[in-house]
């Protein structure tokens, strides 16, 4: 998939289940919220970087506004 987001409403129009969670991360609901993925996104750079994806239980125990994902 290919997109051009330039603010969060451009997200939302492609991703409805987005939200804003404060220092330019954003949480994604997947598969009826059962998964959540929390993205970093540099608009003015147009780049999204993956901080974090596992279960809503698993996203419950992070702090969203800081997580850096790590393998």
């Amino acid at each position: 998939m290919q997109a051009d987001w330039a603010h969060l409403m451009d997200v939302k129009s492609t991703f409805n289940s987005v939200d804003f969670v404060g220092n330019d991360r954003f949480v994604f609901n997947i598969k009826g919220n059962r998964y959540r993925l929390v993205a970093l996104i540099h608009f003015s750079i147009r780049t999204v970087y993956i901080k974090f994806i596992g279960t809503h239980a698993d996203y419950n125990k992070i702090d969203v506004s800081t997580i850096d994902y790590k393998p």
